[in-house]
């Protein structure tokens, strides 16, 4: 995993990613390290990027001007595509960012991976599934967005997922017996920070796109596991509850 004080390069795409959203996604990558290159594109003579001006002053966030040459034709993609790869080999950068819906985005994140870099991807819920897939973590902005008006807030309390909307989800109910087992002892606990690790490594899985913060807490909630917490150490190891059943 990235240690704390990891550097970060963060591209945003502002043509497909709300500036209420920004506030979010910093908070979230300020948990893995320092994003310390922050650059915004887009055609800043638009009058649909008047939101994000405010957003630039408060998050120091440079603004990367790129005009529309042709129509159905993405040079800001092009740009940011080409300024990542710039970095990744002339900056000691550790991680990448993304904050894009756009699907374009898949190869350059494939080839960050291959060079042995994580890659942080932030976008809405109808992104594709390629650019989801390929990233080492994924995020919904859906769940990041910041507003102050009474309906979203609700709506976004809304967005948690139960316990029965958790345990009827069949992939993220896989994943996690599949990770318990794999970093399991022979009793069948396993270290939560293993079983963390594990799921980091081979899938882009957030606990925020199921309107949780930490991953305990989505153990808790689902209820599928045995936990036991240990006050000197201060971890939580867990175990399929199915195990007592001889599993």
């Amino acid at each position: 995993m990235i240690e704390k004080r990891d550097l970060i390069a963060l591209f945003i795409d502002c043509d497909n990613i709300s500036h209420r959203a920004i506030d979010g996604i910093i908070t979230e990558l300020s948990r893995y390290g320092v994003v310390n290159i922050r650059q915004a594109y887009g055609n800043w003579s638009k009058e649909n990027l008047k939101n994000w001006e405010e957003k630039l002053l408060e998050y120091a966030i440079k603004p990367i001007q790129q005009f529309d040459y042709s129509k159905n034709k993405n040079a800001t993609d092009i740009l940011m595509t080409i300024d990542a790869m710039d970095l990744m080999h002339t900056k000691n950068i550790d991680a990448f960012a993304f904050a894009t819906s756009d699907s374009d985005f898949t190869p350059v994140v494939m080839r960050l991976l291959a060079e042995g870099k994580k890659v942080f991807g932030f976008g809405e819920k109808k992104t594709p599934k390629s650019l989801v897939t390929a990233c080492s973590q994924f995020v919904y902005t859906d769940n990041l967005l910041n507003s102050s008006d009474s309906k979203d807030i609700k709506e976004k309390r809304s967005s948690r997922k139960s316990k029965r909307e958790l345990q009827k989800d069949k992939w993220l109910v896989n994943l996690l017996r599949n990770a318990v087992e794999q970093t399991s002892d022979e009793y069948g606990w396993a270290n939560l920070a293993d079983v963390g690790t594990f799921i980091s490594n081979s899938t882009s899985f957030s606990p925020l796109n199921y309107g949780y913060k930490k991953l305990s807490a989505i153990i808790k909630e689902i209820d599928l596991f045995d936990i036991a917490f240990d006050e000197v150490s201060l971890q939580m190891s867990i175990r399929d509850k199915r195990f007592k059943e001889g599993f």
